[in-house]
Order: C-alpha cells, then sequence, then structure tokens
C-alpha cells in the first residue's frame, strides 16, 4: 500500500482555449437566440460599418462557406472525441451554418455626450433675443433633421462589438436567428445591453492574470502594487469583452496588454505624484526621497 498523497489535478484557467470559451458565454449572456444552438457561429463577416446585403454577399462567397464549413467540421470532431479531420466539411449541409455578421443595425443611436472643453453659456448668451425668422411659418413643412444633427448622432456605447448570427434557409436568403444585446424575440424584443454578466470563471481569470503579472521581477518591489492590481482588474472588467475573435485567437496576448498599460498608468502617475512631493520638500528646505537624492548625486558626478 502506497503512503504518497494523491496528486491533485490542477485546473489551468490561463490559456487560450478556456479564456475564448468563457468570453463566448459571457457574451452570450447578453445575447438572445431562436434556438440555444444557434449561440455558436462557424464564421465570422467583420464588416461592421457595411450594409448587411454587402456582409451577406461576403458570407455567402465560396470561400466563406468553405471557411465555415471546415470550422463546424472541427467542432464535431471534437465534440465526438474523434480524430482531427475525420468529417468531412463537404459533408456537412450549407443550412447547419451559422455566420456571425458584425453589425450596429440593431443598436440605437443617441445625441453625442458634449465635451467638458465645450465654452459654458453665459447670462449675456442665455438672455440674447434674436430677430423672428420670417419663414418660420414654413418650419413644419420641411425636414426638421439637419446635417448637422445627424452627423451628431452616434449609437449607443456597449461592453463589446455588436453583432447578428443569420442562418442560410432553403431559398438561399440569410434568415436572422440571433441579435447580442437584445432581450426578448427577434420581432417584439427591445435593445438591452445590461441585462447579461460576465461568467466568474472569466472573473477568476481577470483576477489570476492580474496577480501572476504583478509577481514579475519588474513589479514586486513596488509598495502601491495593490493599486496596480485595481486598476488593472477594473480595466479589464470595462474592456474584457472586446476581444475581437475574428482578428485573432490569442486573448491571452490582449489581456496581457491591457494589464501592463494598467500598471504603467499607475506607475507615471505615482511618480508624477512623488516629484510633486520632493518639489514641496525642497522648497521647504527638507530633505527629498531617496529616489530624488540618488538621481541628484549621479547627476552631480556625471
Amino acid at each position: 500500500m502506497s503512503l504518497l498523497p494523491t496528486p491533485v489535478k490542477r485546473v489551468n484557467y490561463l490559456n487560450n482555449k478556456d479564456i475564448l470559451k468563457e468570453i463566448h458565454s459571457s457574451k452570450t449572456a447578453y445575447c438572445h437566440f431562436t434556438k440555444p444552438e444557434y449561440n455558436r457561429y462557424d464564421f465570422i463577416v467583420d464588416m461592421p460599418h457595411s450594409a448587411l446585403p454587402d456582409s451577406f454577399e461576403y458570407a455567402f462567397k465560396p470561400e466563406s462557406i468553405q471557411l465555415a464549413r471546415e470550422t463546424r467540421a472541427a467542432f464535431l470532431d471534437v465534440e465526438a472525441g474523434a480524430a482531427k479531420g475525420t468529417t468531412d466539411p463537404l459533408t456537412i449541409p450549407v443550412a447547419d451554418l451559422v455566420f456571425r455578421i458584425m453589425t450596429w443595425d440593431h443598436v440605437p443611436v443617441a445625441p453625442k455626450q458634449p465635451r467638458k472643453s465645450v465654452k459654458k453659456k453665459t447670462a449675456k448668451d442665455i438672455f440674447e433675443f434674436e430677430e423672428p425668422d420670417p419663414n418660420a411659418l414654413f418650419i413644419d413643412l420641411e425636414d426638421p433633421t439637419t446635417k448637422d444633427e445627424v452627423d451628431d448622432m452616434v449609437h449607443v456605447k456597449v461592453n463589446f462589438p455588436p453583432f447578428q448570427h443569420y442562418k442560410i434557409d432553403a431559398n438561399n436568403s440569410f434568415c436572422c436567428v440571433g441579435k447580442s444585446h437584445w432581450d426578448g424575440d427577434m420581432e417584439s424584443g427591445t435593445f438591452n445591453k445590461d441585462h447579461g454578466q460576465v461568467t466568474n470563471k472569466l472573473a477568476r481569470m481577470y483576477i489570476m492574470m492580474c496577480e501572476k503579472y504583478a509577481m514579475k521581477y519588474n513589479w514586486r518591489g513596488y509598495t502601491y502594487r495593490d493599486e496596480m492590481q485595481n486598476s488593472a482588474i477594473l480595466q479589464l472588467t470595462y474592456v474584457g469583452l472586446r476581444f475581437n475573435e475574428a482578428k485573432s485567437a490569442n486573448p491571452f496576448a490582449f489581456y496581457t496588454a491591457v494589464i501592463t498599460n494598467s500598471f504603467c498608468r499607475v506607475l507615471n502617475t505615482e511618480k508624477r505624484n512623488q516629484n510633486i512631493r520632493d518639489d514641496i520638500l525642497e522648497i521647504a528646505g527638507l530633505s527629498p526621497s531617496w529616489s530624488r537624492q540618488s538621481t541628484s548625486s549621479s547627476h552631480y558626478e556625471e
């Protein structure tokens, strides 16, 4: 009888496969699909600023359909536990494929928020009366929307790029089977960007990545390392779902870049505050921090 302890199987959260899975599950929580199986997509048409007919034309190309079939065949092999390449892509019907179309068509527009630098109106501007317009009587006969007002309208901000899922029916036309940021069915539903949430596993991935990154040799010595971690976690919760699966399959690198920028932002802020504090101490005739003293001594030696 062996007295050695049974090895505990460790769960590795930090790999691209698991991260992509959790990103997909998190985005699905904000979506509505006519059937649950339609949440999986086989091909992404990343043309968000193009009209839907142009996206449909690109998705209906033979090479796009072939790539979608290959993706579906690989998924079926993994689901059945078979070897890679067991399923022939040509045997998959076109009607079974699901296309993700990146589009803003179902997202409402709202007036653009004014910038903080806009000059505030003074009392003179508020009480300045203008001469009446003689053409005001006919203003109801014209379209009141001007070009400036149209340019001043923007889509509502969402936490990840919106999309719609489509399938090809028997008439070779695309029918919508799912929408992101949507609550209710396809016809009578409404836009809703707050009814979903990030999965618990993806949230643990955020925390674990920030903790592991903070243990690197070039960050572990700072006393405000906790502020760096908190800032990075907050930034990940804000942009974590903005990862675009159509452009890359490496969300780990995307998250690492976000964490690095957050750490550097906190570091620069702390350095700026330290320089202000050292300047105040020097003006008062007191000794500044050791960092300022070492920098000054090295400057004099040169």
